[in-house]
């Protein structure tokens, strides 16, 4: 059948930019989400995250008719959901944390309500292996008069797929065209079905395999990702140690022809690589030695720049004796969970910054150039407005990578760089 009018659930970071494209393809898009003020931003034609070239597609698409936003969803012919997956509460600090899959559910329960035969549901969410089944039985319990794959094999009356996210913040435009996608159908139908929709805007490959297989394929992408930054992450602190510049020793080494060492940074954040190794891992904790070796690793590193940071402030206090850590300012350079994004999601640059926040220090300052407001846990005067010119601190703590921190290193005598962008 055709599939005129896509519904995305979840405007968020992937939602939106993949609403946006199929509105740019004159789609009728209904794009649904739970917050009231991004349902506002966007039918206003506006967006209410960060990311280049996606205002003024939403703009166009809100203007032209084929973008609107509502906070329930509409009758549509294919549902995509790009909700969180999150962690549940960890009781025991020793313990690997269980996905939360309540976001997902609650997208069924919601969607349920508008099914009709003939309509296809895309999980986009990255999620546990087994999460598209349990999607595809949460519609059936709500929709007793509808058939679905796991009963009806490829006769069902609703098609179900996976097809997860694989692009990069910043990028996200220009990826969701170009990147290959796997296409993850619980039946053939069902991945033939995702493939017409995704052939709307997708100009590299569709590759078609099992949902299971596509779940653990964007899994395994992420978990590969974050051993290696850990690799680079354990390397920083043991050259550390021994005097060593790890900057120019990954350069040294990366010379070799089959070398390719990523750079180390203060830990690793965001909603895909600090959290998706841990879906293997719960899945399988005796076998997933690596993968959990890595993930403690990347999650020990923030609380290692503290501690240098608390150590910088002792080492000048030690050089200005007339001064209390009451005279002391503090600058940390960047929040977000990367450069050049306003994403603050499992942020090590957040969980550094709330540390210093707590230190007995005159002032702590938070200068990212990407947000306008902090979250409202922090005294919202603690946000610099960074225009690129010195700023008046005793300490200064490089987290993030921006753009406009480059080659603007500060005229201090104390200056903690965890990724290697300022010359000396």
């Amino acid at each position: 059948m055709p599939f005129n009018t896509i519904s995305v659930v979840g405007l968020g970071y992937i939602g939106l930019p993949t609403a946006a494209m199929f509105a740019s393809k004159e789609k009728k898009v209904i794009g649904v989400d739970v917050s009231q003020h991004a349902v506002d931003t966007i039918n206003a034609g506006q967006i209410h995250i960060v990311e280049p070239e996606l205002g003024v597609m939403v703009k166009k698409a809100v203007d032209g008719g084929f973008l609107k936003a509502a906070t329930t969803p509409e009758p549509a012919d294919a549902y995509l959901i790009a909700v969180p997956t999150p962690f549940l509460p960890i009781t025991d600090q020793h313990s690997i944390p269980e996905p939360d899959l309540s976001y997902i559910k609650s997208a069924a329960k919601s969607v349920a309500k508008v099914l009709k035969k003939g309509d296809l549901v895309i999980l986009e969410s990255t999620s546990p292996v087994g999460a598209t089944e349990k999607l595809s039985a949460w519609l059936a319990e709500e929709r007793l008069d509808l058939t679905f794959p796991q009963t009806h094999g490829e006769d069902s009356d609703i098609r179900i797929a996976h097809c997860p996210e694989r692009v990069l913040p910043g990028h996200v435009v220009r990826e969701l065209v170009e990147n290959n996608r796997v296409i993850g159908g619980m039946t053939n139908k069902c991945s033939e079905a995702a493939i017409e929709v995704y052939r709307t805007f997708v100009e590299g490959d569709c590759v078609v395999t099992n949902a299971r297989t596509a779940e653990m394929t964007k899994l395994t992408e992420n978990a590969s990702r974050d051993m290696s930054i850990a690799f680079a992450n354990e390397l920083s602190i043991i050259c550390d140690k021994l005097g060593i510049n790890v900057w120019e020793l990954i350069g040294l080494a990366n010379r070799h022809p089959r070398v390719n060492i990523l750079q180390p940074g203060p830990g690793v954040g965001g909603h895909c690589i600090a959290v998706d190794p841990w879906f293997i891992a719960s899945a399988a904790p005796e076998e997933a030695q690596l993968i959990t070796a890595a993930r403690n690793v990347n999650n020990a590193k923030p609380n290692w720049v503290f501690e240098k940071v608390k150590l910088a402030l002792a080492s000048y206090l030690l050089a200005n004796p007339n001064k209390s850590s009451a005279d002391v300012k503090i600058a940390c350079y960047g929040l977000a969970f990367k450069a050049n994004i306003d994403d603050l999601r499992e942020s090590p640059a957040l969980q550094i910054a709330d540390k210093i926040c707590d230190l007995p220090v005159g002032q702590v300052l938070l200068i990212e150039p990407n947000i306008s407001e902090l979250p409202k846990k922090y005294d919202q005067t603690l946000l610099v407005d960074y225009g690129g010119n010195d700023v008046a601190a005793d300490i200064h703590v490089l987290l993030v990578d921006h753009d406009e921190f480059k080659n603007r290193q500060p005229k201090a005598a104390i200056v903690i760089d965890t990724k290697g962008i300022w010359s000396d």
